[in-house]
């Protein structure tokens, strides 16, 4: 279970969110929809410990994310607006850099078949720069089968992917959610039966 408690939330003096708070219980899946300027980046990233909200805590299991950081980082998966990769590396390369970075061993063959997932075969050793960017995303999106984490935080998730890219990114996502796994995602479009049940939690644009 992944708990928001009471987060607040100010920005140049504006307050984005007071008070806020939501579950996210495993097999679960919650878009968080608002407006820009709502604070829902902001939300995201205070949810994966890479921001402190200025009141409130996150709690994962139970636990305030602060006092188990080995064990949060270690079952969470995150990602942001941009995708991460280098773009002077290959998709391969970038790959294995990020899974070294995080401690994960896998094999050459997962790699690969990674990459296949996503439509890249025939890519992987391309210099990340010369691939379009639903290539580059389908890159960063790769990393969702290498990676054993049962919290998902997407944070626009669609951009810049195709509508089989789209398609691929919801199925993958009820997948997840049937097994056990947490799936919090922000998105501009509303999400498709592809992506199975869910649950919307609003943010409100606040002047």
């Amino acid at each position: 279970m992944l708990e928001a408690c009471s987060l607040t939330c100010i920005k140049r003096d504006r307050s984005l969110f007071e008070g806020l708070s939501l579950v996210v219980n495993s097999g679960e899946l919650l878009y968080l929809r608002g407006p820009n300027g709502a604070g829902k980046t902001s939300l995201l990233r205070i949810l994966t410990g890479l921001s402190d909200a200025d009141a409130g805590q996150v709690k994962y299991d139970g636990s305030n994310i602060k006092e188990i950081k080995a064990h949060y980082y270690a079952a969470l998966f995150y990602l942001g607006h941009k995708t991460g990769n280098n773009n002077s590396l290959s998709a391969l390369d970038n790959l294995s850099f990020w899974l070294l970075q995080h401690g994960v061993s896998v094999t050459q063959d997962k790699l690969y078949d990674a990459l296949a997932r996503v439509g890249l075969v025939g890519l992987e050793d391309v210099p990340v720069r010369y691939l379009s960017a639903g290539q580059q995303r389908r890159v960063a999106l790769a990393r969702l089968w290498l990676k054993p984490a049962k919290v998902w935080i997407l944070d626009e998730p669609f951009t810049a992917l195709d509508v089989k890219g789209i398609a691929l990114l919801e199925q993958t996502m009820k997948s997840h959610v049937d097994k056990g796994g947490i799936v919090l995602t922000t998105s501009h479009q509303p999400l498709s039966d592809l992506a199975g049940a869910h649950r919307v939690f609003d943010l409100e644009y606040r002047f």
